[in-house]
């Protein structure tokens, strides 16, 4: 059943792998130190030169990113669509803008984001997280954050608070005026490099080899997962779950978009508009659906599920869509994307494995969470 990628197989020759990952070229010193607390041989994230990570910085990001004064009408914080408990998902099938927006997708975990070599559902584009920002605080189409235009505005609340002068003057001081878009992308991105999940029970027990009993369950659904019968690991390979994957001496991989026969409205592939993936942004059939394989680390507390939130839970994903090799198959879906049959009890397995990748400590992390419910001002 295992095949040559069962969950034995992979658990024995993982840590092995990624020590061979980690003598990569080596990247810059200033990624070396930060005291991510990863596993033995997990390479550290990508961190940009000219953007180094400190804790004044992270500071910083932090008290940003769960700030309503980040959008237009003081409503809404990058929080409010990326929530802790939810690894910083908002539990809705469509996120919805600070003006009562609808969006035509769902909000993306940011579990190991600092690891993602593409950062959105359908631009092949945005590699930058710090760039990749300037979309939920500036676009228009759909309005989030609802500050495009407003600039000025954005930076004088933020000079006018009791706390940001002191906190900006720390995280860069540089800089003669550190009030500015550019540094308040600096910051959020530093602090969203943090949020780094490799506590899970599966972590545990296979990267940090901290041996225990795994129930018959957990192990008939590890090996499933990692079989070639299924082929998750195709697009969801360990240990990140996704292979939108790049890290600290290794370059952005090739292929990260996939059309997984989700849809298909005209009999010839396509996808309903405007959630038609990477064919946005290309305009080429071929990329018609074409979508990022998003982590499957905390799964089971991101549902809905798929980048229109159109399937609720987990056994509907493998029984009413990968286990028929997409639910609307065309000539345009995945060659990855191949048949297979589970049973009830083999669906419950898989699933009972995928929980094994909720990291309860990533999300009640107190470094994580929301300063200022610590605070008296602000």
């Amino acid at each position: 059943m295992g095949g040559r990628r069962s969950g034995a197989w992979i658990s024995g020759s993982l840590i092995l792998g990624l020590a061979m990952l980690a003598s990569a070229p080596s990247p810059p010193a200033v990624v070396q130190e930060w005291p991510w607390q990863l596993p033995p041989g997990v390479p550290a994230p990508r961190v940009p030169e000219d953007n180094p990570m400190t804790q004044e910085k992270v500071d910083l990001g932090r008290h940003l990113f769960y700030d309503t004064r980040l959008s237009g009408n003081q409503t809404q914080s990058c929080a409010t669509c990326h929530k802790q408990e939810l690894a910083f998902t908002d539990g809705l099938a469509r996120a919805v803008g600070s003006t009562g927006e609808v969006h035509p997708r769902g909000s993306m975990s940011l579990t190991n984001v600092a690891y993602f070599s593409a950062l959105a559902w359908g631009d092949p584009n945005l590699h930058s997280l710090e760039e990749q920002q300037r979309g939920p605080l500036f676009g228009a189409a759909p309005v989030e954050m609802g500050m495009g235009g407003r600039e000025d505005e954005l930076l004088d609340r933020l000079r006018a608070s009791s706390v940001y002068p002191a906190m900006f003057a720390a995280a860069f001081p540089e800089d003669d005026d550190p009030f500015t878009i550019a540094r308040i992308l600096d910051a959020i991105a530093s602090f969203e490099r943090t949020m780094v999940s490799f506590q899970s029970p599966y972590d545990r027990r296979v990267l940090w080899r901290d041996r225990g009993r795994v129930p018959q369950e957990v192990r008939l659904g590890e090996e499933l997962y990692f079989s070639d019968r299924m082929g998750c690991v195709e697009c969801h390979d360990a240990p990140l779950f996704t292979n939108s994957v790049a890290y600290a001496g290794r370059a952005r991989v090739i292929r990260e978009f996939f059309n997984t026969g989700l849809y298909d409205v005209d009999g010839r592939g396509s996808y309903p508009e405007p959630n038609t993936g990477t064919h946005a942004i290309s305009g080429r059939v071929a990329d018609m659906g074409a979508f990022r394989a998003p982590t499957l680390r905390n799964i089971a507390v991101t549902g809905p599920y798929m980048h229109d939130g159109s399937i609720e839970t987990l056994d509907e994903v493998l029984r009413d869509h990968y286990q028929l090799g997409g639910r609307n198959r065309s000539a345009l879906t995945s060659p990855l994307m191949v048949r297979f049959g589970l049973s009830s009890h083999e669906r419950a397995a898989v699933i009972a494995f995928l929980e094994t990748l909720t990291d309860e400590v990533f999300l009640t992390d107190p470094s994580l969470s929301d300063p200022w419910a610590e605070r008296d001002e602000r």
